[in-house]
């Protein structure tokens, strides 16, 4: 049974991502997206990563993939001519992609897994510890000033982006609402007896 789930989930990740790629059709591209995630949660559950594969369905099934399908959704973008304008570049694309290529095979090539690399990747935890509570461990005991500060890092570079694309635009009328509460009625306005026949 474990083996067949193992094949099954398997097929699902490669199905979804190929036809994640190839569907014309970009809801159906985030459907197949979302049925790659599904699978891989699955496999990850048969490796007993049962934390890592909620994660996997909360934060990508239950939140990318369903603000991409909600974008795609409601934004009316030409695909086609999007794709047509694609065509353009894919010489090169495929120029890149190739070199990418010779690249990890020169790296992987002369590979060589070193005699202590499976020693050193065991966490140092007990055993009968489940797998939730061992990452619990690790990350708030252990590697705890590590975690808070990769915290501060996403903290920064979020703050960061919001400092580059934040614009004070001078031709835009923007309301003051301090300016207006304070605002001196006498001075604000200014009455005018108008005699009765006669204009301003």
């Amino acid at each position: 049974m474990m083996v067949f789930a193992f094949y099954l989930f398997a097929l699902g990740v490669i199905a979804g991502g190929l036809f994640t790629v190839i569907s014309r059709n970009p809801v159906h591209s985030v459907l197949w997206l979302i049925l790659a995630f599904l699978s891989a949660a699955g496999l990850f559950v048969l490796m007993g990563a049962e934390f890592v594969a909620m994660l996997l369905i909360i934060v990508y099934v239950g939140a990318v993939a369903v603000l991409f399908l909600f974008v795609v959704m409601m934004l009316d973008v030409d695909f086609a001519e999007l794709k047509a304008e694609m065509a353009n570049y894919m010489p090169l694309a495929l120029l890149i992609g190739l070199v990418i290529l010779m690249q990890l095979a020169m790296a992987f090539g002369v590979w060589e897994a070193s005699e202590m690399a499976a020693s050193q990747m065991q966490a140092p935890i007990p055993g009968d510890m489940p797998n939730t509570q061992a990452i619990g461990m690790l990350l708030y005991d252990r590697y705890f000033l590590l975690f808070q500060l990769s915290g501060l890092i996403l903290l920064v570079a979020m703050i960061g982006a919001i400092v580059l694309t934040l614009r004070h635009r001078t031709d835009v009328k923007r309301q003051n609402v301090v300016a207006q509460m304070m605002r001196d009625p006498k001075l604000a306005m200014e009455l005018k007896d108008v005699k009765p026949g006669q204009g301003l």
